[in-house]
């Protein structure tokens, strides 16, 4: 399949570029607004955190890591009659300075801020906003906000400040606390160091019958 969007250029190459929409910004935003995968699709990212290939991969490459399989995939793609050409290319590639392992850039699940359905709601108050000088109004913030996508606000570190969201094991219950007053209401525990280790220990009773209580999920604030 074909799309086009206009971070390609005719001035270099063929105009022509691979989308991989789980290992690219670009690669991901042209893919999601042309559905060729959706925002929550698993075959977006076939790799996990270990850099192996999913089962979404299938046979034979799943389970093994992705560096480990170039001349695999070159050989399914020559077999299924798709391969126009084979060759070393020498270029800097990113390494772990402590493993000296190569690095993979790859989509990871994260929480976000859902700024493009609110997106007509900021332009509107951008629009009743006066500002000095007026053409920042007009233009440079404007075109920022209407370009605006969904923020992500977590990160998978373990200093930082922790994300006030405690969830289910399933994810169909989530609450997100407001306040350390809030916290003590629904949990029961006082705390005045919020901190990870001082309150990933807590937990809120579910309010379905039955059910384990709420733990706090692990991701940070970006």
């Amino acid at each position: 399949r074909i799309v086009l969007d206009d971070y390609v250029g005719a001035d270099a190459g063929t105009g022509f570029v691979h989308m991989a929409p789980g290992f690219g910004e670009d690669d991901y935003r042209v893919c999601v607004a042309q559905k060729v995968v959706g925002k929550e699709d698993p075959r977006t990212c076939p790799v996990d955190k270990e850099g192996r290939f999913t089962e979404v991969i299938g046979e034979g490459l799943a389970g093994r890591r992705v560096k480990e399989c170039d001349k695999d995939i070159i050989k399914l793609v020559k077999e299924a009659g798709r391969l126009v050409q084979s060759k070393t290319v020498m270029h800097s590639y990113p390494f772990c300075w402590r493993s000296e392992t190569p690095l993979i850039y790859r989509t990871v699940p994260s929480w976000f801020v859902d700024v493009e359905r609110i997106k007509d709601r900021l332009l509107a108050n951008n629009a009743q906003t006066e500002w000095i000088p007026a053409f920042v109004k007009e233009k440079r913030f404007h075109n920022w906000l209407a370009g605006a996508r969904d923020w992500a606000v977590s990160r998978d570190r373990f200093w930082g400040t922790p994300l006030p969201i405690w969830s289910s094991e399933d994810g169909e219950e989530v609450v997100c606390i407001g306040s350390v007053e809030e916290l003590f209401l629904k949990s029961g525990v006082n705390v005045t160091d919020l901190h990870r280790e001082s309150i990933d220990h807590i937990e809120i009773p579910s309010n379905r019958e039955g059910n384990p209580p709420l733990r706090r999920i692990p991701e940070v604030f970006d």
